[in-house]
């Protein structure tokens, strides 16, 4: 039995997160300075019903992303199916463009502590590896 289970699969068991190694070169830039770069993310897909409900989300090692252009913020997010999730802004950029599951329910331990970007908030190259 899972210690910190996540609600949202008991009360929607036709909702589907399927997370897996990416195995793409993923990158991630504002204004034309790459911010993130990598060949390790976590691709994350979510369907019901077999229908997709969100585009597909890459979450990236913290190593890998140049996190002094980071700016912690007070926003906060809670989704049943992830657990809470904490954000950060650009420096001279788009505030909460950021995100990251922390303490996320057991289910989604695949992506704990990795950054995801709102592709509408920067630019996502995806590219072979």
């Amino acid at each position: 039995m899972s210690a910190n289970p996540a609600p949202g699969f008991k009360d929607h068991p036709d909702h589907r997160i399927t997370t897996r190694p990416a195995g793409e070169h993923v990158q991630v830039s504002f204004n034309g300075d790459v911010i993130a770069d990598t060949t390790d993310a976590i691709r994350l897909e979510e369907t019901h019903v077999g229908h997709v409900v969100a585009p597909v989300v890459y979450y990236f090692p913290r190593k890998d992303v140049k996190m002094e252009r980071l700016v912690r913020s007070d926003h906060h997010t809670d989704c049943p199916f992830k657990g809470q999730a904490s954000y950060y802004s650009l420096k001279d950029g788009p505030e909460n463009a950021v995100w990251t599951y922390e303490q996320p329910y057991d289910e989604m331990l695949a992506i704990k502590d990795r950054l995801a970007f709102y592709p509408d908030k920067v630019d996502t190259v995806v590219t072979a590896a």
